[in-house]
């Protein structure tokens, strides 16, 4: 998969943000897509198209990590801002600290690419979080692949 470079949210995350955020969240983010943010942060897929349930779903852009986000013109696009605007219709248990289904892209249509740690807080599912059948404390995810790895492929 090709990421269109002139569309990367600078500046790129370092190690130091990645940590301060995996303490915040309570999960181990895979090496995998903190890899991919090193280098991608926040940007537009040259083909972002998949199928998943017969449907084909397109990839906006993969949203970015940010030190502060207000300050960023693309702040809108920082993973914590869109955790913060629909945190209580990502998860099933009101009294969760940190995350269970972590945002990572955009999808045409409001929908999400999300990390779901809710069987294994090191290992998550790639899902597609949808974003009308989703209620309060009742989040409704599609499996699309067992690693990010494997979901970019899928992109290929």
């Amino acid at each position: 998969m090709q990421i269109d470079k002139s569309t990367l949210v600078h500046p790129l995350p370092t190690d130091e943000l990645f940590k301060r955020k995996e303490k915040f969240w309570r999960v181990k983010l895979p090496n995998d897509f903190i890899n991919f943010l090193k280098e991608n942060n926040g940007g537009r897929p040259i083909n972002g198209a998949f199928i998943c349930n017969d449907r084909e779903y397109v990839i906006e852009r993969f949203l970015c990590l940010l030190k502060t986000p207000r300050d960023n013109t693309f702040g809108m696009y920082d993973i914590d801002v869109t955790l913060t605007q629909l945190e209580e219709r990502l998860t099933d248990n009101e009294d969760l600290i940190g995350v269970d289904i972590l945002p990572i892209a955009v999808l045409f249509a409001g929908d999400f690419i999300c990390l779901d740690f809710r069987e294994d807080i090191e290992n998550p599912n790639v899902v597609v979080w949808n974003h009308e059948e989703s209620a309060e404390l009742e989040p409704i995810t599609y499996f699309v692949a067992n690693t990010f790895s494997e979901f970019i492929s899928k992109l290929e």
